[in-house]
């Protein structure tokens, strides 16, 4: 395999062959042709009024479960406000610090492989904030035009509610009030949400017991340190906040010791059945990387036991996943434990919808291989070039490890943006 570095940084380093003024032309002439749609003029200046903290950066033990944490009571009246959207659908919800949107996507594909309707609640987005929300049975982002009706719809509401909290509702308060009512008015079967910050004092953490279905903790890094808490541990311990009482917790890991320990007794205090994606019962390999539906792939070996019985068990062979690397392989397992987990409940999932789910899953900025005329655009004619959003230590460990998968023939251009 050969790899040519480009790596785009805060700091705009690049090493490749063409000149980087020619680069940063291109690209930008590319990315600038991505913008937000007229029709949503109004309501992106109404929530880029709010304060932003994914831009001003989040205050120091936010979102931790104390005095400093955020007031969660702020979201609860909004709820109240609107309706109480929430107690409109199922939801499961996910946390922890890498992981999180993958596991949403696989698990949302999953469930529409079945035919439900599924809402689906995400952050960041890259070049529109429709991204955040996916909507019904084919998996694409909200329309402009359903979100600018629903905006408008409501829009009083959000305004009195603005006034009655002192202006101190924020950009991604009102934004998730915003999702939980489209999945509503939408009369989806099931939403996946992701948490923003945490778990615990997150605005996507007014799911209650009975709208709940299942919790899902993906991984514990060292993400956000000040704002919640400054430890490893202290994450953990926020992260474990959307445990929910009796309702059951996919745990994704591998954890250490004593933070998986962390997690189990939040469990066990909250009556929460555990399922574990990263013990004996779970068995992987990746068997190489090929093409699969027009893009690079790897084929995966997944089997789960969970328990005795059809129900918690899965097998699947010569799966084929998009998504690149060890840690993709992880969160597909961590998806399909959910899944299974749901199927317990009740919910008709099938093997064939597994499968089906975890091979369409693809999103931008994961382990993404450009298109030949994508590359073009960047001025990088005749490269594979392969996107990475790593921004973490941990992330951009397993990007390297995926970068270092023996893919023969292939020329990789490799571009990795650091927040």
């Amino acid at each position: 395999m050969q790899i040519r570095k480009l790596i785009v940084s805060q700091r705009s380093t690049l090493t490749h062959r063409k000149p980087l003024s020619n680069f940063h032309l291109e690209s930008k002439q590319w990315l600038s042709s991505f913008t937000e749609e007229p029709e949503l003029e109004g309501f992106i200046q109404f929530i880029d009024s709010l304060i932003n903290y994914e831009k001003s950066g989040v205050p120091k033990d936010a979102g931790t479960d104390s005095d400093d944490g955020f007031d969660l009571g702020r979201m609860k009246r909004l709820m109240t406000r609107l309706g109480n959207p929430l107690s409109k659908f199922k939801s499961v919800h996910i946390a922890g610090t890498k992981g999180k949107g993958s596991t949403a996507a696989y698990l949302s594909n999953i469930l529409r492989s079945e035919g439900y309707s599924v809402g689906c609640y995400t952050s960041p987005h890259m070049l529109s904030i429709r991204e955040r929300m996916s909507v019904g049975k084919m998996g694409k982002p909200v329309s402009s035009n359903a979100l600018n009706c629903l905006f408008h719809s409501i829009k009083r509401s959000l305004n009195e509610a603005i006034v009655r909290e002192n202006g101190c509702l924020s950009h991604f308060e009102v934004l998730t009030a915003v999702a939980f009512a489209l999945f509503a008015q939408e009369n989806v079967d099931i939403a996946i949400i992701e948490a923003g910050l945490g778990g615990a004092r997150d605005a996507t953490n007014v799911i209650s017991s009975s709208e709940l279905d299942a919790s899902i903790v993906t991984t514990i890094g060292e993400e956000h340190l000040a704002a919640l808490g400054g430890s490893l541990e202290s994450i953990a311990m926020a992260k474990a906040g959307i445990i929910k009482h009796g309702r059951p917790v996919i745990l994704g890991g591998p954890f250490l010791p004593h933070i998986d320990r962390i997690l189990r007794d939040r469990a066990s205090s909250m009556l929460s059945p555990i399922v574990s994606a990263s013990d004996a019962r779970v068995r992987t390999s990746i068997k190489g990387i090929g093409m699969f539906k027009g893009r690079p792939s790897q084929s995966c070996d997944l089997v789960i036991e969970l328990d005795h019985g059809s129900q918690s068990s899965i097998e699947l062979r010569d799966l084929n996943l998009s998504m690149l690397g060890t840690h993709q392989l992880q969160n597909a397992v961590t998806a399909t434990c959910a899944a299974l987990c749901l199927r317990n409940q009740g919910w008709r999932i099938s093997n064939g919808s597994i499968r089906a789910g975890l091979e369409n899953t693809f999103l931008p900025g994961r382990s993404q291989f450009l298109t030949s005329k994508e590359a073009e655009k960047l001025g990088l004619s005749g490269s594979t070039v392969l996107l990475d959003g790593a921004h973490t230590k941990d992330s951009a460990k397993a990007l390297l490890e995926t970068i270092q998968t023996d893919v023969s023939g292939f020329t990789i251009g490799y571009c990795c943006c650091y927040g």
